[in-house]
């Protein structure tokens, strides 16, 4: 498929910033939008600063583009109804934009996080069923849904990307498994944006790591370049964390995480993964 023209919401987040540059330098025009200010990094770049409250606010944004990388919304685990608002009602005003205004093909953000609640020692492809580790994960069950009514009821090109740990370089002991280098992070994002013959497809997007917990398939065609066993001797515990029976999802999988939301004690700290 060929691409000229991309909207990126989200793009002031942590995936967004890392995809502006390479993204920019690959199409004739990049189209930023976040709600809070951005500057052009070149010409091939427009920045918008939107809301995207609804249908229409998107639809203002998009209308002429090819496609549409949809990363804005709630990144961690937050109260359901946050959740819903950010994550699932955001997501359909992105796909029902791009409905009424013949954008071809929507990658969304989904997330390692569906799957937390499998265990570590087992390999998870995208065709097992979800077992989310918390509200977060359950809200990208429901974003992955919306992009499956909307590639086989109207004939919408989606791309759902359970992305991994975004980093310049891992850190934890989880990371050895769930790391996603800035440099794959990007060659997934172009794979789901030019890949041929694209109706539906999820995929884990995640660096080749040695120890990773998510099968890597050729349905977009790139395979990662990079692998977070380079950095294993800079990680200490590393051994002890994989030899431990323990959930995918770590810390992220801990009732806690999520109970702390609803009683109302606000969030954990920690950043999304």
């Amino acid at each position: 498929m060929t691409v000229e023209t991309v909207v990126l919401t989200g793009a002031a987040g942590q995936v967004g910033s890392v995809l502006r540059d390479p993204l920019r330098r690959s199409l004739r025009r990049l189209v930023s939008v976040d709600r809070v200010p951005l500057v052009a990094q070149g010409s091939e770049e427009e920045v918008r600063r939107a809301e995207l409250a609804g249908v229409e606010d998107v639809a203002a944004v998009i209308a002429g583009a090819d496609a549409v990388v949809h990363l804005a919304g709630v990144p961690d685990e937050a109260p359901l109804a946050d959740l819903l608002e950010g994550n699932v009602l955001g997501t359909h005003h992105v796909l029902e934009a791009a409905r009424r205004t013949g954008v071809r093909r929507v990658v969304l953000a989904g997330s390692n996080r569906l799957t937390g609640c499998y265990p570590a020692a087992r390999m998870v492809s995208t065709q097992e069923p979800p077992r989310p580790d918390g509200l977060y994960g359950v809200s990208k069950v429901a974003v992955e849904a919306l992009g499956r009514l909307y590639a086989d009821k109207f004939g919408l090109q989606v791309v759902c990307l359970r992305i991994g740990s975004l980093e310049a370089e891992p850190s934890e002991p989880r990371h050895l498994a769930t790391w996603l280098s800035p440099r794959d992070c990007a060659g997934f994002v172009w794979a789901a944006l030019t890949r041929p013959g694209v109706t539906f497809t999820t995929a884990y997007a995640v660096s080749a790591n040695t120890r990773r917990f998510w099968e890597l398939d050729d349905d977009l065609g790139y395979r990662p370049r990079d692998d977070a066993e380079a950095y294993a001797h800079r990680i200490p515990g590393a051994a002890d964390y994989f030899a431990t029976d323990r959930l995918q999802g770590g810390a992220y999988a801990d009732a806690d995480y999520t109970l702390r939301h609803l009683l109302g004690q606000g969030p954990p700290g920690g950043s999304p993964r």
